[in-house]
């Protein structure tokens, strides 16, 4: 590539899924999709939509897809969140409550929601799904495996330095995936350990994440913690809209190319473009200013990156 990649990557899901813990799911959030894609068109950036189980049977959204998808700006991806993903599977006594991780459901459960979403993905868009993002976070060995199986080409799952165990799903289950000592830049995965480079066909794009401190606070910090009964991954900063922060987006994306990094990933949910639609940005005032940081980030972007897709950035890369 003559330049490092943008990666727009947006979980595109229903309404403020934090709060909501009833099983009554909106989908507001797809008539304020279109003023994003714009945004991303007008500096030639290419967003992939990681599209979950509600986004993908509502009108507004799929016309919206469609249009991204037939016009070439844009990628439809799949995202999945277990809890709310056919078939049904009762795990806990209040699976909303809870919200598990796929990666807590038997196999078998696991094996029928991917290939649920996949197809009905695949039918209702007419393309081949290549890429995916795991609900909240979660992925593992057998994860993997399943996705391959069905002809997808990238995961966007790692988030490296992030340590999700302590983050409940199912009761039962042992917390989200460890991501502490996971690579930071892409590789074609390993099925029999996700955490290292492999010869499987499934390449993986951790997310941009920085360490806020060096690796000797962190230690202090989380001794710290400890002794405090307190458990939790050290403290990072992601590419990641959370209110006001674009220079610190900016540094963030600026000290990665430094480095040599051959791409920058994004993220954000859709229901964070509309008011309410997420604990972040709560009024339109939050977000006028959440569109004054991403036309900060991606004006400097612009001249140092190349916009491109999921699927775009995997077929630059060479299978080992």
């Amino acid at each position: 590539m003559q330049k490092p990649a943008f990666l727009i990557t947006i979980d595109t899901e229903g309404d403020n899924l934090w709060r909501n813990r009833s099983g009554q799911v909106t989908t507001e959030n797809a008539a304020w999709l279109a003023r994003f894609q714009k945004l991303c068109e007008k500096y030639t950036f290419k967003p992939t939509w990681l599209t979950n189980y509600e986004m993908a049977i509502d009108p507004v959204y799929i016309d919206f897809a469609r249009d991204v998808i037939a016009r070439g700006q844009g990628e439809v991806g799949m995202h999945l969140h277990a809890w709310n993903s056919p078939p049904a599977c009762e795990l806990t006594e209040n699976d909303w409550q809870h919200q598990p991780y796929l990666i807590d459901y038997p196999r078998e459960e696991m094996r029928k929601k991917v290939a649920f979403m996949t197809q009905l993905l695949e039918e209702t868009f007419q393309v081949k799904m290549l890429s995916h993002r795991a609900g909240r976070w979660a992925f593992n060995e057998y994860y993997a495996q399943l996705l391959i199986e069905h002809g997808y080409r990238v995961d966007c799952s790692v988030t490296p330095g992030v340590n999700w165990q302590f983050s409940p799903g199912a009761p039962q289950g042992n917390g989200g995936s460890d991501y502490t000592h996971f690579p930071r830049s892409a590789y074609w995965l390993d099925t029999e350990d996700i955490s290292r480079p492999g010869a499987s066909g499934l390449l993986e794009v951790p997310m941009t994440i920085r360490y806020k401190h060096s690796g000797l606070m962190n230690a202090v910090k989380q001794g710290y913690d400890r002794l405090r009964g307190k458990r939790r991954s050290p403290s990072v900063y992601w590419l990641r809209p959370t209110g006001g922060n674009a220079q610190q987006m900016i540094n963030v994306a600026e000290k990665t190319l430094a480095e040599g990094a051959d791409y920058v990933e994004f993220m954000l949910h859709s229901s964070e473009f509309m008011p309410d639609g997420s604990p972040t940005f709560k009024t339109q005032a939050d977000i006028e200013r959440l569109y004054e940081d991403l036309e900060q980030l991606f004006s400097w972007l612009q001249s140092r990156t190349q916009g491109m897709t999921l699927a775009d950035y995997a077929a630059t890369k060479i299978p080992r």
